[in-house]
């Protein structure tokens, strides 16, 4: 989308009658994200990007789990939307994000489990939208051979054997999830904390959010032991550890097509090159599923 296509949703849909001041702040796969600032106010513009595959995104869900999250105060308040060019529209947030080494201490594990509940709590809008890890992967698998990027056969094949695997255990009961969850999503704001970023969002079993946290800030099995006991309220079962361990690998798995998916559309991104590559190792190594 062209400067002056941002510059004309910019006057339609955030709120005011100033000049819009527009920068840019991030393109992923499916949105693009602007801070506007307009008449003494900042505010987050966001924009669904055309692209040559399908990832199933659902316009009407993305804004009916704003409402639901932004009336618990879990996200910003949805000010705007216009469903035809798949536009939103939220008061920008202003706070500070985590650092590795936060994310990772005890106390604001504790406050990310908490946060967590209460994101799990929320009543689902209907219609629902389902998407299980196994559907994840098949989205993704479809949109690389789309672009002809094939996937690597060897994790493949593991991704498949751990969701037999996932198949065989107890079933956990489904919630909202986030589903993208890493440290530039968080704002601490005043002692509270805020989500940003919900396009992803999904219903699914709550464990993997807590994967995703988990994997995006590089937790160590201590950590992981942490988060999810704090997250439980006792001490995991053997079963539901091996089912967070699955779904942990699962989600990294994920990641890591994204990041294939991503590049083969967009300019070479070195740090997200890098991060694959960690994907990639952290991916091969050993199964260690004990309780």
């Amino acid at each position: 989308m062209q400067p002056s296509d941002i510059e004309c949703l910019s006057r339609d849909l955030v709120p005011g009658t100033g000049t819009p001041e527009i920068q840019p702040i991030s393109c992923g796969l499916i949105n693009a994200t602007y801070r506007v600032s307009r008449d003494g106010c900042s505010y987050t513009l966001r924009v669904a990007i055309v692209q040559p595959f399908d990832l199933r995104q659902d316009f009407g869900w993305d804004v009916r789990v704003l409402q639901a999250a932004g009336a618990a105060g879990l996200a910003p308040p949805l000010l705007n939307c216009d469903p035809v060019r798949g536009v939103l529209v939220s008061p920008w947030v202003e706070g500070r994000c985590w650092s590795p080494e936060e994310a990772r201490g005890c106390a604001h594990i504790g406050a990310l489990a908490g946060l967590l509940r209460r994101v799990h709590a929320l009543k689902v809008p209907a219609p629902v939208r389902c998407v299980s890890p196994r559907a994840w992967l098949d989205r993704y698998t479809a949109a690389l051979a789309h672009v002809r990027h094939p996937v690597e056969p060897i994790l493949h094949a593991a991704a498949a054997s751990r969701l037999d695997e996932l198949s065989k255990l107890p079933d956990v009961a489904a919630a909202l999830c986030h589903s993208d969850l890493h440290a530039l999503n968080l704002v601490e704001r005043d002692a509270s904390l805020i989500l940003l970023d919900w396009e992803y969002a999904h219903v699914s079993e709550p464990l993997w959010d807590l994967a995703g946290w988990s994997a995006n800030n590089d937790f160590g099995e201590q950590a992981q032991r942490d988060l999810l006991t704090n997250y439980l309220g006792t001490a995991p079962s053997a079963s539901l550890w091996t089912r967070f361990k699955l779904i942990l690998w699962l989600y990294d798995y994920i990641c890591l097509l994204w990041s294939e998916l991503y590049s083969s559309v967009r300019p070479a991104n070195p740090r997200l090159a890098e991060r694959a590559t960690q994907l990639d190792a952290r991916l091969r190594l050993p199964a260690n599923y004990s309780a």
